[in-house]
Parts: structure tokens; sequence; C-alpha cells
């Protein structure tokens, strides 16, 4: 191979490792839990919303997050989720030994709901309490998910939970840089609400990801990225 075309997302940085993420994400849920807040997480409907909804599962089969309501409110991660749902016999060794095997869904437990029409999406917004929404589009610049960042943004109590890229300019990007003012649909927000990162959730390959890859490759020329910051 001469010429590699690769991403370079996540060039600068290193993603914290699964079992911190998933000690990050129990302390920010019972903390949130606890002051009666909302967490809302941008997130894409295809696998990242599936692995937000599987971390979570294990901390509550555990018992180690409240019962609370957890929310996916995106036609097209219902729709996505069910195909993971009807197709186990993808899965890895992880998830067949814990769930699997006791006969239990990976993408379903006990007050997860999946929201299907207009009416149940708007519908949250009357949630008093505390609550988990999960909800695309996941740079935040359309879907279900803005309009709950409009009604929630400007709660001190709520959180928005980043769990993957954000691109430049985007909605999501002014919130992952805590930008105090924001706008959505043309009308200004101050943004109040706490925000957290998880980059290990993300589907982009970290620095040591990518070099570990790149400097495997014998007779390489060239790299070009095609997807990345400076």
């Amino acid at each position: 191979t001469e010429y590699l075309l690769t991403e370079s997302t996540y060039g600068n940085r290193f993603h914290e490792s699964m079992l911190d993420a998933s000690a990050k994400l129990k302390e920010i849920v019972n903390r949130v839990a606890k002051r009666g807040g909302k967490i809302l997480i941008p997130a894409f409907s295809v696998e990242r919303t599936q692995e937000m909804i599987y971390h979570l599962n294990m901390l509550w089969q555990k018992k180690e997050i409240p019962d609370l309501p957890i929310y996916v409110d995106s036609p097209l991660s219902v729709n996505i989720s069910e195909v993971f749902i009807n197709h186990p016999e993808c899965y890895d060794k992880e998830i067949y030994e814990e769930f699997i095997a006791n006969r239990k869904n990976p993408f379903g437990f006990g007050r997860l709901q999946y929201t299907h029409s207009v009416e149940d999406s708007k519908a949250l917004n009357n949630i008093n309490g505390p609550a988990i929404i999960i909800s695309s589009s996941g740079m935040c610049e359309n879907g279900r998910i803005v309009h709950h960042l409009k009604n929630n943004v400007e709660d001190s109590r709520n959180l928005i939970l980043i769990v993957g890229y954000m691109a430049q300019n985007t909605l999501g990007r002014k919130i992952l840089e805590k930008q105090p003012i924001i706008e959505i649909f043309d009308e200004t927000y101050h943004l109040k609400a706490e925000v957290e990162v998880m980059n290990a959730f993300s589907g982009h390959a970290d620095r040591s990801d990518l070099l570990d890859y790149i400097t495997k490759i014998k007779d390489l020329k060239k790299v070009f990225l095609i997807h990345g910051e400076e």
C-alpha cells in the first residue's frame, strides 16, 4: 500500500477507557437525577444510540443508576434498534454472556421507552423529575433533539451529554464549546444546562488507534486526511 486515505477526527486526543466511561456515566446519571434534572443525549441513530442504551442497561441491571424513565425519541433510532434486536446472531461475546444467555434484551429494559409519534415526543416536554432523553440528530442540527434542547437548555438542573463528534459551526459544537448564548430556531437561549463530553462512545478512532493502524502499513508513501480538523 503506497497511499492511505484516512479520517483524523480525534487524531489530537485520547479517549478514556470504556471502564472509566461507564463509571463516569454512572456518576453523571446519579448526580443529575439527584437534583431532579434531565439528561439530553444527542446521538446518531445508527450504533451510537444503541451503544448508549446498552451501557445504560448494564448500569440499570447492576442497580448502579436509579430506575428513572429513559426515552429514545427518534423514528429512525427506533427502527434501527428493531434491527439490532432482531439479529442476536451478530452480537459479540460480551452481549451474549450478559444478556442472551439469561434471556434478557440488551436494547429493552426497565422504564426504557421508544417514542414513535410526534405527539409522544411533544409529551416529553411535560415530564417532571429526572429522565434521560436520547434523540437525534447527533450534531443537533435538525430532528427532535433540537426541540428538546429548546425546552431544556435554560434549566441549570439539566445536563447535555455529548457522546459523538460535533463539526464546526453546528449547534452541537456551540454547546460543546459552552457558548453562553446559542441560537435555536432563530431565537436566542442562555445555555444554563451543564455540558459533559464523553468521547469514549464515539465511533471514531483516537490518536493511539490511528497511529497504531498507520504505522503497521508497509511501504506507505503518503497519507491523506479526509475528515478531521487541523
